[in-house]
């Protein structure tokens, strides 16, 4: 099998972990192909001033469609909510934890008016201003331990990052602060990992025992919202679906670039209501748009 990936240290560990997942199915090495995206080539723009969608994605998918590769991993965060008609997710593996944390050499307390975050997210700008934390705002670009570094050598004194790939790199030691999900609350489908093939894929049989059942549910129940509403992950919103005690909870908060909430929503029901679920939140986040 063949894999693409993106060529970053933090898309080569989750694909990485992919293809140790599936050796152990199959018992065959997984080849890579490390594809060079767009949103890779683009290093001196915020994010939210381009056109984001498919920006680290679609090259893969190009190679998926094109059959030169069998599959390819993502961040879903990246995926776009409509995916070309020949493709699928296939698997969403054990998501790691949706929270954002803080990189900084001061704690959260410490950061004033006028200390710099380093930040290329319309939602974690937004977020920051709502808890009244009025920074100045510099584009911070480059992969997880460039940025990293770049606030610890003083080049900007914060910035804020998911969990998930501190956690995937094994850099979680640099972490001030853990945010609570309902402080900072994370992109839809923050934390997990998409495994993406094409629907007539003879491959599908193995990597469909990749995925982890409740990962998929939440996660794709969280992006649901988004595709209800015609937006893409660079927008001053947040999401964060749960399961407890075989229910289903979903929450979702839009902001303005103030940091003003303009919508709080939250519904909870059964797991089969997570279609249902999504879809009623996103009709009433539309009002507010």
């Amino acid at each position: 099998m063949i894999v693409g990936t993106r060529g970053s240290k933090l898309a080569i560990a989750q694909t990485d972990s992919v293809c140790e997942a599936i050796t152990k199915i199959t018992g065959e090495d997984v080849d890579r192909n490390i594809i060079k995206t767009k949103g890779d080539k683009i290093t001196d723009s915020q994010l939210y001033n381009m056109d984001s969608k498919g920006l680290f994605t679609k090259e893969l998918d190009k190679v998926v469609l094109e059959e030169e590769v069998d599959f390819a991993v993502h961040s879903l965060k990246d995926v776009p909510t409509d995916l070309d008609d020949d493709l699928m997710i296939t698997a969403i593996p054990l998501r790691e934890p949706s929270n954002e944390v803080l990189i900084s050499n001061k704690s959260w307390d410490e950061l004033n008016k006028g200390d710099s975050l380093g930040s290329s997210s319309l939602r974690r700008e937004a977020f920051c201003k709502h808890h009244n934390k009025e920074f100045e705002l510099k584009p911070l670009r480059g992969n997880v331990e460039t940025r990293i570094h770049k606030v610890l050598d003083g080049e900007v004194d914060a910035t804020i990052m998911a969990q998930a790939g501190l956690r995937r790199l094994n850099l979680e030691n640099y972490i001030k602060m853990v945010f609570p999900l309902d402080y900072i609350y994370p992109a839809a489908g923050q934390g997990a990992i998409a495994v993406i093939s094409r629907k007539d894929s003879d491959k599908n049989s193995i990597l469909e025992k990749l995925n982890h059942e409740p990962s998929y549910l939440t996660a794709l129940t969280e992006k649901r919202i988004l595709k209800e509403i015609g937006v893409g992950c660079q927008w001053p919103l947040g999401t964060i679906c749960e399961i407890n005690n075989n229910s289903l909870d979903l929450k979702a908060i839009l902001l303005d670039k103030n940091g003003d909430i303009l919508y709080n929503g939250h519904k909870n029901g059964s797991l089969s209501d997570a279609t249902n679920l999504s879809v009623e939140i996103g009709k009433e986040m539309l009002e507010f748009l």
